[in-house]
């Protein structure tokens, strides 16, 4: 929560700018030859790493608790892998006057990756919203990623994906799905010293999404594809960026309405439902995408932070918002209470009609 109020006007999240600088050796220092071989096998390990320890920590209790909830997460669920999808399926009439086709790739992937879980869970308790339901909602999604985001993309993208196969299905099971469900399996055991060393954990999964950042940035800088990037294309696909966000917010906040969710539940479904994941996104465009991973996870980059500044804005608004509702709801009250009978009947329905 620190992290999101400095500067309060602005708030970049310190990893991404680890992610940029990440970015920045790649480019100067590429890894060629055999150092690209070793880490090429170091992100392999370290994706592996990474599944295995969502799997670990993901408890199963917590999720099946949650299900009692099942319209808010089916709801976050066809935002996250319904909604998205469409709108980047539509995005497709850009190519090439706008987006280029490899751009186009990666911000089609964007809207394939699952939500987040902890930006989540911190803008939604900002905004003092339902926070147990953002818990839940972010853990389905990712759990539902590790699934729906692969197979989506072998829907979506074919073969346009950098060589999308039933190679890299094989290898999504053998990296991702497999690693996970040790990690399930084998939680019974390993999950208390997990919990222990949770912030030393933090910092692994940290270190290997950099590894797995400059492994793929280094084999984009050696294949020269970043030649395929102008300034112009970039601020482009900013503002494509910037006009899914906007729409995602107003589709989720406004949806939920339509659906009589009260205002707790909103708040979780607009920010588990309008957000996507760079630690869940990154390690899977490593395996789908190939040498084509750093064009293709240069959009998921830039919607990240976008998302981080945009929704920090929002959650302090809902938070003034309320407080505003429960300062003058408790002044109406004050006033019914000191009232004739008369007239508390006419202070509360004109309360009531402003609750409305």
């Amino acid at each position: 929560m620190k992290r999101l109020k400095w500067p309060s006007w602005m708030p970049v999240d310190p990893y991404i700018v680890a992610l940029l600088g990440t970015v920045g050796i790649a480019a100067l220092l590429p890894a060629r030859g055999g150092a690209a071989d070793v880490a090429s096998g170091a992100s392999t390990a370290a994706v592996s790493l990474l599944f295995f320890l969502y799997g670990a920590r993901l408890s199963t209790r917590e999720a099946m608790d949650g299900l009692r909830h099942w319209r808010l997460h089916v709801t976050v669920l066809v935002c996250t892998f319904v909604a998205f999808p469409l709108l980047g399926l539509a995005a497709k009439g850009l190519v090439p006057y706008v987006l280029t086709p490899a751009l186009y790739s990666g911000f089609l992937f964007l809207t394939l990756v699952p939500s987040t879980i902890q930006s989540s869970i911190a803008f939604t308790s900002m905004a003092r919203g339902n926070v147990p339901a953002a818990i839940c909602a972010g853990s389905f999604s990712s759990l539902a990623g590790i699934l729906l985001t692969p197979l989506l993309a072998a829907a979506l993208l074919g073969n346009s994906g950098g060589g999308f196969s039933a190679d890299s299905l094989v290898r999504i099971v053998l990296q991702l799905l497999v690693p996970f469900v040790a990690g399930q399996v084998l939680r019974r055991w390993v999950g208390s010293f997990l919990a222990r060393h949770k912030k030393v954990l933090g910092y692994v999964d940290r270190g290997s999404i950099l590894l797995v950042v400059y492994t793929a940035f280094s084999q984009g800088m050696v294949e020269g594809i970043w030649h395929q990037v102008t300034p112009l294309r970039l601020l482009a696909l900013l503002g494509v960026e910037a006009l899914l966000l906007a729409a995602m917010l107003a589709l989720t906040w406004y949806g939920a309405k339509r659906l009589g969710f009260p205002r707790g539940d909103r708040i979780a479904i607009q920010f588990a439902g309008s957000k996507k994941s760079l630690a869940a996104g990154l390690p899977m465009a490593s395996v789908l995408f190939g040498a084509q991973a750093s064009l293709a996870v240069l959009p998921l980059m830039l919607f990240h932070q976008m998302q981080l500044m945009v929704c920090a804005v929002i959650a302090k608004r809902r938070s003034r918002d309320l407080e505003d509702f429960v300062a003058e709801d408790s002044g109406d009250v004050r006033a019914v209470s000191a009232a004739p009978r008369g007239a508390a009947s006419r202070t509360a329905a004109g309360t009531a009609t402003r609750s409305g």
